[in-house]
Order: structure tokens, then C-alpha cells, then sequence
């Protein structure tokens, strides 16, 4: 009972946090003030009123967490309530730091797996593999239990140890004690010369250490005579923290530069970030890459870049998260991570693609269609738009997805494989030489089990819909069913030619897992960049003559 009274004195706790910001507002204000009273009076009521009445024990804590998420959801979905027990990862992702054993873990049918040891982590060093299935954590069994709930249990204090009980595929039971250490996931897994002369960084979020290891990767390049030019790849990075983007911002553009202003309801919150240290080299060609993953710190990088004429913009449109958040404490050691202001790049535009504050009837949002974005100006005078996201300079075009690579990739038939090849091989060539060779493409294709392999029937789905559209419209005479016996007969799946059709993505997938096992998350990006079209597009750019100079040089004026 102690617990139930505790978890609703922490709501009305809560919500009372807002009175003193209600009673501060203006007079003309009053009346919504008087209104939310009521119905902070009203809900507290009716919870009293279910807990007391209803027929079954009510479960205080999530039914409160039920509500504050119902009220957080119409809001937008970067305002959260984070409750004690959810901080621990909420404050790795901002800090880029943990106590734990350094891997990713990964769920299958209800078991969890290492799916991805660290370099020089405390369970690579151990000696765990990725495949090793995670039977026992201490003595206590772990098989059905969420991965989440496995996640915690190898996490702890530095230099504790703990024990594990792993099944190895094709090994069989191993017993393992890792000591814990502070794991600092790296925000730049690599960094190298590629293509000859082209510097590359990729970065995978914004945390406390991103400005320092991009800085780093940076001056070990421009050691190097052969590097001419510098990409920045921003792909898949989902952001983090502004001051880090203002940091790696920095390391390109004058000292004192402005490179995002945020404007929220709160004065407080209007703020002005320039570049505060010297940078490295303010003259060298950039690139950034991005995709439809990046966003937030990441979309602040690269808009500023951009409007400050300072670099080419290579890939997809960005995500369009122009919202920035912070914490605020709230009772028994919550947190409210909560949308305080709007960001606004060096040309002014802020590139948010949903308007959270204008829903439609049904609740839905939907992204600002460009008919309805405005032009702005870069430094130059190029044309940039706000509204959904960045777009970039050079667009890239790669190739989609087939069904069967994502059926390989989902049912972990190339994670499988390359768990089988690492067992079997003790050391493969480097990750720049590596290739899967025809020996080792048909022993993928026979580890597959064609009983086993489950295709996504989208092509058979198709034409049984329209069969029945046919048959139901009156068109299924002896003409019309003997097409679609044909159809059928095209459109049978058959294994061994499909994974023939699409051999080059399928090897190139089993190239990345497999050369993972042996050089990590620096082997993998090593073996995607030999394949990459924004890399292809980069080198296109760089030898057409003066293409990177025209892109950001001064613009003509259009009559």
C-alpha cells in the first residue's frame, strides 16, 4: 500500500510542478489556469475513486505510467517521462559510458544472443564470441527472459565480476567469468583514407567525447599527404547532444561563429551557440553524407555546413527533427525529458518536418509538404528551403532492397553462417582484401535449409488478391485462369536461382557479418565503404573540375 500511496503522491507531484509556471503567466491567463485545476482535481478524483471501488486490485505504478505516457504521446514524441528505474541507459546514451561486459546482445524466439563483443572489451577479451547463446548470468538462468532484463544483469560496478554460462554453436556449453569495466562505446568505430585521397570519419552519435574523437580522427588525417579532401559521414546518426554539434561545427568554421540559435516559449531558453575554440582547418573540401537517419545534432551539423557554404551535402534528405530537449528532475528521481525550444541554422530556417502543434482530426500528423516551405539563403546565396529536413547538394540513389536479402538478414541466416565460418576459420585476409569467394558463396547457399527458409510471399499474396478481384468482377473464364497458371509457375520461388539472381547485395552482407567476428565494427565499415555510392558519388564530385567550387561558390542571380 506504502508503494501505491508513493507512486500517486509522485504524480500529483508532478503535475503541481506546473502551477508556479501557470501562476506566473499573465492575467489573461486566469482562466486557463482555473481550468487546469479542475482537471488536475478531476484526475486525481477518479483515481481515487477506481482504487477504491473498482473490483480488481489496481496496479498504481502502471497505470500511472499509462497515463503520463497518454498525455506525453499528444504532445510529440521526444517529450518523455523517464522514471528512476530507466535512467541507467537514458544517461549511456548521453554520456557514451556504462559499467558492463562491452557488447550488443540481440533476442531470438525469447533467447538472448552476444550478437557483437567490443574491440578490447572486457567480453572480447574473455573470450565471448557473437552466436554464443546466453543460457546462465551468475548461476541464475536467463532463457525467456526479455533482453532488456538480460542488458541489466550484465551491467554493474567496474570491476566486478560476473559469470556466465554460454552455449557456443557448434562447440557446445562455456563457462566464462568477465570482469566488468567502464565501457566508453566509440562514437567514431573508424577513420581512414579511402579511395586514394579521401579522409574519412564517420561518427555515430553526438554524446560528451563525439567533438574530441572526430577531432582526433581529423589531425591523424591531415598527417597523412595523401589526404586532399575530408567526408564526414552522418548517416544513421540519430543525434544527440547540440553542444557536441556545435563543437565538431567548430572544428571546420572561424572561432566565433554562429552555428544554431534556439527560440522556445521561455525566454530562458533563447540562446545563441557560436564556435567558442580554434578550429583545425577551415580551408580543406568537406563532404557530409546523411540519409534519412540522420537527424537532430546531426541535421545542426550539417544545415550549418551547409548554409555556411563550408561543405557539400551528399546522400538523401535528412530526417527533420528541428526540436531540442533537456531534462528536468521531477519526484523520486524522475526525469521529464521535455521539448524546450526550436532550432533555427546560420540562414535562419529551421528544417522541422511535423508541426506537433497542428494535428488532424483524428489525431495524426503529417510532414510539411515542400509546397508549403520557404526559401532561404546560404552565405553564398544558394537556395535552401526549411521544412523537412536537410536536402542534400547530390542526391544518391541506392539500389532497394529485395525481399530475399531481407529474409537472409531477418531470420539470421548470414549471422548463422558467419558464426559456422568463424569457427571453421581461425583468421581471414584484411578487411580491405576480403571477398567471398565462390567456394564460400556455395557453402552459404547449402547451409541454407530450404524447408527452413521462410520467403515473404509478396508476389504470391499479389496474385491471389487478384485472382479474387478477377473472379469476383466476372473475369475468370478458361482465357484468364490459364494466365494465371502461368503466372504462378513465373513467380514460384525457387532458392538455389534467387539466391543466384542476388548474389552480389546477398555477398556483400555475409562479407560484413564475417569480417565482423574478426575485426569488429572498424573491419565492417571497412568492407561497406568498398561498395558505397555516396563514396562513388564523392569521388564523381571531386573529378569533375571545379564542381566542388561552383556547388558552393557564389550563385548568380536569377533574372
Amino acid at each position: 500500500m506504502k508503494n501505491r500511496i508513493k507512486s500517486i503522491l509522485a504524480v500529483v507531484g508532478v503535475c503541481l510542478m506546473c502551477v508556479p509556471a501557470v501562476n506566473g503567466a499573465k492575467k489573461d491567463n486566469k482562466s486557463n489556469d482555473a481550468e487546469i485545476i479542475r482537471n488536475l482535481d478531476t484526475f486525481n478524483s477518479l483515481y481515487k475513486e477506481l482504487n477504491a471501488f473498482y473490483v480488481d486490485t489496481i496496479d498504481a505504478r502502471k497505470s500511472i505510467e499509462t497515463a503520463i505516457g497518454a498525455m506525453l504521446n499528444n504532445i510529440d514524441p521526444y517529450t518523455e517521462y523517464i522514471p528512476a528505474k530507466s535512467q541507467e541507459d537514458y544517461l549511456t546514451i548521453s554520456t557514451g559510458e556504462y559499467g558492463g561486459v562491452g557488447s550488443y546482445i540481440v533476442e531470438r524466439n525469447g533467447v538472448t544472443y552476444f550478437s557483437e563483443p567490443y574491440e578490447g572489451s572486457p567480453a572480447a577479451k574473455a573470450g565471448v564470441k557473437a552466436g554464443d547463446k546466453i543460457v546462465k548470468i551468475d548461476g541464475d538462468s536467463v532463457v525467456g527472459l526479455a533482453s532488456d532484463k538480460v542488458s541489466s544483469k550484465l551491467k554493474g560496478q567496474q570491476n566486478t565480476v560476473v559469470k556466465l554460462l554460454l552455449e557456443r554453436p557448434h562447440v557446445g556449453n562455456v563457462e566464462l567469468e568477465v570482469t566488468r569495466k567502464k565501457i566508453q562505446v566509440p562514437t567514431v568505430p573508424y577513420y581512414g583514407v579511402q579511395r586514394g585521397d579521401i579522409g574519412y570519419i564517420t561518427l555515430n552519435t553526438f554524446n560528451e567525447r563525439s567533438a574530441q574523437e572526430v577531432k582526433s580522427a581529423l589531425l591523424e588525417l591531415k598527417k597523412n599527404p595523401a589526404v586532399k579532401r575530408i567526408v564526414l559521414d552522418l548517416r544513421g546518426n540519430g543525434g544527440g547532444l547540440l553542444e557536441s554539434a556545435v563543437q565538431i561545427v567548430g572544428l571546420f568554421v572561424p572561432k566565433g561563429t554562429v552555428v544554431v540559435e534556439t527560440r522556445g516559449r521561455v525566454k530562458q531558453n533563447n540562446k545563441i551557440y557560436k564556435t567558442t575554440q580554434e578550429p583545425v582547418d577551415t580551408k580543406i573540401p568537406l563532404v557530409v553524407l546523411i540519409d534519412g537517419g540522420s537527424a537532430s545534432s546531426s541535421e545542426i551539423v550539417t544545415g550549418a555546413l551547409q548554409d555556411l557554404d563550408r561543405a557539400v551535402v551528399v546522400g538523401n534528405r535528412s530526417y527533420g527533427k528541428g526540436l531540442v530537449q533537456t531534462s528536468r528532475p521531477l519526484p523520486y528521481d524522475g526525469l521529464l525529458h521535455v521539448t524546450i525550444a526550436k532550432y533555427y541554422i546560420p540562414s535562419g530556417r529551421l528544417i522541422q518536418a511535423i508541426d506537433y502543434s497542428r494535428r488532424n482530426p483524428d489525431g495524426s500528423v503529417a510532414r510539411i509538404p515542400d509546397s508549403l516551405t520557404n526559401v532561404f539563403r546560404t552565405a553564398n546565396g544558394r537556395e535552401v528551403r526549411d521544412g523537412g529536413g536537410i536536402t542534400p547538394d547530390i542526391k544518391v540513389e541506392y539500389p532497394k532492397v529485395n525481399r530475399l536479402s531481407y529474409n537472409i538478414v531477418r531470420d539470421f541466416w548470414a549471422f548463422d553462417f558467419a558464426t559456422k565460418f568463424a569457427h571453421e576459420h581461425d583468421s581471414i585476409a584484411a578487411p580491405e582484401d576480403f571477398v567471398i569467394t565462390d567456394t564460400m558463396y556455395n557453402s552459404f547457399k547449402k547451409f541454407i535449409d530450404p524447408a527452413k527458409f521462410q520467403y515473404d510471399k509478396v508476389c504470391e499474396d499479389g496474385l491471389k488478391q487478384l485472382r479474387e478481384v478477377a473472379d469476383t468482377e466476372g473475369y475468370m473464364n478458361d482465357s484468364t485462369k490459364a494466365v494465371f497458371a502461368q503466372l504462378e509457375k513465373l513467380l514460384k520461388h525457387d532458392l538455389d536461382r534467387d539466391l543466384d539472381t542476388h548474389r552480389e547485395v546477398i555477398s556483400q552482407l555475409l562479407a560484413v557479418e564475417i569480417v565482423k567476428r574478426y575485426y569488429y565494427q572498424r573491419g565492417a565499415c571497412i568492407q561497406e565503404l568498398k561498395d558505397d555510392p555516396a563514396i562513388d558519388a564523392v569521388v564523381k564530385l571531386f573529378s569533375t573540375d571545379g564542381e566542388y567550387e561552383r556547388i558552393l561558390g557564389p550563385q548568380p542571380e536569377k533574372k
